[in-house]
């Protein structure tokens, strides 16, 4: 049915320009097609070629497809008028862009000279290694040169990211950040009328509207190209309209009828947006042709006859006629552009479809997770002025001998936070409740007074804008450092890092990325309080995303250290780090009984030396080398282990050493293999759930698969949530869990 469909709808564009008459004047080249329009000849007459292009694209896609050789049959056939907005947008305005969006990208490829759209697009749709943008990881619209981010599939998760660069813009500029952007850029946004009612879409639209009413500019368009349907769903009439057009600061056009009506309503809303810096809303009005994809069978839920009627107001067709009822071109220039076009893309389509795949995994993954070692080391050394210092800390820094330096968790990562806000101008922290009063635990507290609410500042209470809003930020030249209050507040907005933040590199080769780093509390023993929204235990659903850094620091030192290294990697690789802050050890002082101060350490000074920072694969023993059990743990499960470990050397004269991992993505395999060689005792202690919520199971078949020739063990909290209340003990480890763990494992 789709090939035929295709067919017939190809026939009628035809079939019209063979019939059609020209007009009895023909317009001039930069005459407007009505009295008072801004759309000229010329550009009607170019806006149908792109047209025309992205329409013999979508063709080529199917064609190849037949024959194994294209990989992607979601078109842009209907929702051509598009190529209005693209054309008039500027180059340096970011684009955002779903799927349908082929004829925006023609129209904007034209302006940049030595563009090559055709190709390109034929490239990514044969998933060539040669396509300048996925380099055939995946189809998508984008383009470093004309600032297109390349979007995933996941529906409308995109919208956040793009509020969130709107937003930066004018903070870069405020604070003298280079974000490699004009003064007056906005930022575009497209989706579908469908994906208009998803909840990342109305978090993002949300968002914008409040930042606005709070004073802040957003100069960002949201287009909603509206086709009526959702694949087989239809959009109720009007849907878009009453929910959107009347909502307060959200300026609302829109776009309808010819296409020169549509150019002056896009004109209208990118002028005002540009100028206002207003968040706007353009409709467009669309048609789907040809169902959602190449395997989408319209029939199965729509008549011939709604088919049909769809296919008479084909975009191209609706074009045609009137550009030659305005005599901006004749029947027979129309018909040259549309055989020439075609026969141009058919021509392409042979030579892109011989061009080699990606083959190996090395080819497909270099650009998941990049790291330069030594450059990142040399920058998270890198320390900010001694004057500089001196006016944040005052007289004594934290690190000095003749105070007493000896602190708690939270107070090395409120100074290793100033520390590198210091050095990095231009870093950010954000999220609930971190400026004024300085988070729910006080790690951020005084860093508002100290760097100004410009770069230290409370969100709206939604995590889905948090994380946007750091990838924005990050595309505007920033390195942001969002706070999420909880871990199990994460899984509220997972996508933004999952579908978004962690696949940019990917899918653009390298070209595009935003770097971050995320302060999370998590983990659990809080002995008794908060229940599991705040005792979350459970770290698998980070731990699948390829390419995320995780880092779970178990003394103050270290923390300082790894979120010292956790920005270089951000900074100097683009990569997205999860810092993971056990919530129990923020303010613990003591190890093994109340007063002795053992978990209490000196602040590590930013001196320069490599002792300073701490990378992946870097991590940290206890005990003798010449042990009878290696313990294998880390975040709060160190510090049990290390109150288990003195026991069972009091008690039983046991000798055993205690590695603590620091990385959980990726896992310092390397370290563990080197520990593990010198025991033939082995205990891992996880505190996340035993069924995929942690990293026992990988150790332990890591460990098996190198055929280590030693004894086994694992002790892991339950599979269950976190109750409220002194029942946590029956689910969560504890000291004599690992006791007992430890006397099997040595039995």
């Amino acid at each position: 049915m789709s090939t035929n469909r295709v067919e017939i709808v190809e026939r009628n564009l035809d079939a019209y320009l063979a019939s059609a008459k020209p007009a009895a004047t023909q317009l001039p080249p930069d005459a407007p097609l009505r009295r008072g329009s801004h759309l000229t000849a010329r550009k009607a007459v170019e806006l149908f070629e792109d047209q025309v292009l992205s329409r013999a694209l979508d063709v080529a896609a199917r064609e190849l497809k037949k024959t194994g050789r294209s990989f992607y049959t979601i078109s842009s056939a209907g929702h051509e008028q598009n190529a209005a907005i693209g054309a008039q947008l500027r180059s340096t305005d970011p684009a955002f862009l779903h799927y349908r969006s082929g004829a925006f990208m023609m129209s904007r490829w034209r302006r940049r000279a030595g563009s090559t759209p055709l190709f390109d697009t034929l490239l990514s749709l044969t998933a060539s290694r040669d396509d300048p943008i996925s380099q055939g990881r995946h189809k998508v619209w984008g383009s470093r040169p004309d600032w297109v981010p390349p979007q995933t599939s996941t529906i409308a998760s995109h919208i956040s990211k793009a509020m969130g660069m709107a937003w930066a813009l004018p903070r870069a500029r405020r604070l003298a950040v280079d974000s490699g952007l004009p003064m007056h850029s906005i930022v575009a946004c497209s989706f579908g009328d469908a994906s208009a009612n998803h909840a990342s879409a109305l978090s993002g639209i949300h968002a914008a509207r409040y930042i606005r009413r709070r004073g802040s500019p957003v100069p960002i368009l949201f287009i909603c190209e509206d086709n009526g349907r959702g694949i087989s769903v239809k959009t109720p009439p009007r849907w878009i309209q009453d929910s959107f057009s009347h909502l307060d600061y959200l300026d609302y056009y829109g776009a309808q009828g010819e296409i020169d009506e549509i150019w002056d309503t896009a004109r209208q809303a990118i002028l005002s947006c540009r100028n206002t810096k207003t968040p706007t809303f353009l409709h467009l009005r669309c048609e789907r042709l040809w169902g959602h994809a190449g395997s989408d069978v319209e029939t199965a839920y729509r008549s011939l006859e709604d088919i049909e009627e769809v296919e008479s107001r084909d975009p191209l067709l609706r074009n045609a006629r009137r550009l030659i009822e305005t005599g901006a071109a004749t029947p027979l220039e129309l018909a040259a552009i549309v055989r020439d076009t075609r026969e141009r893309v058919r021509a392409a389509s042979e030579e892109a479809a011989a061009r080699p795949k990606l083959s190996t995994l090395a080819e497909v993954i270099a650009p998941l997770a990049p790291y330069d070692e030594d450059r990142c080391r040399a920058d998270a050394i890198r320390s900010a002025p001694p004057e500089r210092r001196a006016e944040l800390f005052g007289k004594r820094f934290p690190e000095e001998a003749h105070s007493a330096t000896r602190r708690t968790m939270a107070a090395h990562l409120n100074a290793a936070l100033t520390d590198e806000m210091a050095k990095r101008p231009e870093t950010l922290v954000f999220g609930e409740d971190v400026g004024k009063k300085g988070g729910v635990y006080g790690i951020t507290r005084g860093l508002q007074e100290r760097f100004g609410e410009a770069r230290v500042f409370d969100s709206l209470l939604d995590e889905t804008t948090i994380l946007g809003v750091a990838q924005g930020a990050a595309h505007a030249g920033f390195l942001p450092i969002p706070e999420i209050q909880y871990l199990a507040y994460i899984h509220n907005a997972l996508d933004q890092i999952r579908s978004e933040a962690s696949t940019l590199s990917f899918f653009s080769a390298g070209q595009f990325t935003n770097p971050m780093v995320v302060r999370i509390a998590g983990f659990a023993y809080q002995k008794g309080f908060g229940g599991h929204f705040h005792n979350d235990n459970s770290i698998g659903a980070l731990r699948d995303i390829p390419g995320l850094v995780l880092a779970a620091p178990s003394r103050g030192d270290d923390a300082a250290r790894m979120l010292r290294g956790c920005l270089a990697m951000a900074h100097v690789n683009g990569r997205v780090v999860a810092f993971l802050e056990p919530i129990a050890l923020y303010h613990e002082r003591d190890l093994h009984e109340e007063g002795d101060g053992l978990w209490l350490t000196d602040y590590p000074a930013p001196d320069g030396s490599e002792e300073s920072v701490l990378l992946p694969g870097e991590v940290r023993c206890y005990g003798p080398e010449e042990a009878d059990l290696l313990i294998v743990s880390y975040a709060n499960g160190l510090r049990l282990s290390l109150q288990a470990a003195k026991r069972l050397e009091d008690e039983a004269g046991k000798r055993v050493r205690v590695l603590d991992l620091r990385w959980l993505n990726p896992l310092p395999l390397a370290a563990l293999a080197r520990e593990a060689s010198r025991v033939d005792r082995l205990l891992v202690v996880d505190e996340c759930r035993a069924t995929g919520g942690g990293i026992a199971g990988d150790l332990i078949s890591h460990l098996v698969e190198s055929d280590y020739p030693g004894r086994i063990r694992s002790v892991r909290a339950a599979d269950s949530f976190v109750p409220l209340g002194t029942s946590t003990a029956a689910v969560l480890v504890g000291v004599e869990d690992i006791l007992e763990g430890a006397r099997e494992v040595l039995s």
